[in-house]
């Protein structure tokens, strides 16, 4: 029987976005690691101090720095407990885990709206095959959503510079053991992957975080480190994937009180 549990139904991890400060500030430059005094842990690419004002601006793949500069919190001096300084990853590129052989099912054979010319599929289909992974493997499909935004922002022909493939950027040496054929192919690929992200999060017993750092760094780095590696990269992808799966989990609640609203 396929087990259930209420975190991959509902967890939600909340990071509040403040008020914009005005005034002179000072910056300080590092890629740094930041917990603050209600638990919360993040990482900035610097901080602007103002006053008993801080503005941590967090660590993304924006290419320009104006796109960089717009994505930050605000938070008092006093929340900032602890400040550590990222080390970068290593050069060498951790080896794949062997993973045990998942079979997929055949991919549909529906129309699609996708073709040569584009490399996006359209939302509806999109949140049809999340929602059909994550059914099949019990994932909340807001998570494999965000997964996906933070692997590919959704370009079905996106390879990253290690050769990872697709939507869920899937190593050629995983996918082969995952059963996926053809890595561009949006099912298969998010068929794949959403069985990759299931294994993982029966190792770390449904911690997301953990899961979601070893999708993107190895489960041999989060085991090292009993916990997210140190890496800038892989602590910036862990944020990126909660932050979406919050606003998403917000956006849906704020849909479903509007419609309750409306139904008076």
């Amino acid at each position: 029987m396929k087990r259930r549990s209420p975190i991959r139904k509902g967890l939600t991890l909340t990071l509040t976005t403040l008020a914009v400060i005005a005034g002179p500030c000072l910056r300080v430059y590092a890629a740094e690691h930041i917990t603050l005094r209600n638990g919360f842990e993040l990482d900035c690419s610097h901080r602007e101090v103002a006053g008993d004002r801080i503005r941590l601006y967090l660590l993304t793949a924006a290419a320009s720095q104006s796109a960089q500069d717009t994505n930050y919190i605000e938070v008092a001096a006093s929340a900032v407990i602890l400040v550590e300084q990222i080390p970068d990853a290593p050069a060498a590129t951790v080896a794949p885990t062997t993973l045990p052989l998942v079979l997929l099912e055949p991919a549909r054979t529906g129309p699609s709206t996708l073709t040569p010319a584009t490399s996006l599929l359209s939302s509806a289909e999109m949140d049809e095959m999340l929602a059909h992974a994550g059914a099949l493997h019990n994932i909340d499909a807001d998570l494999l959503a965000s997964v996906v935004k933070a692997e590919s922002n959704g370009n079905v022909r996106a390879v990253s510079r290690a050769g990872a493939e697709g939507l869920m950027q899937l190593m050629p040496a995983t996918a082969s053991q995952l059963g996926v054929r053809n890595s561009f192919a949006p099912e298969e690929n998010i068929g794949g992957g959403t069985a990759y992200l299931d294994t993982l999060l029966m190792r770390y017993h449904n911690d997301i975080k953990l899961a979601a750092a070893a999708y993107n760094a190895g489960p041999a780095a989060v085991d090292r480190y009993h916990g997210i590696p140190p890496y800038a990269e892989t602590r910036a992808y862990v944020a990126r994937v909660i932050r979406e799966f919050n606003r998403r989990k917000r956006a849906a609640q704020a849909a479903h009180t509007s419609l309750l609203a409306t139904a008076k």
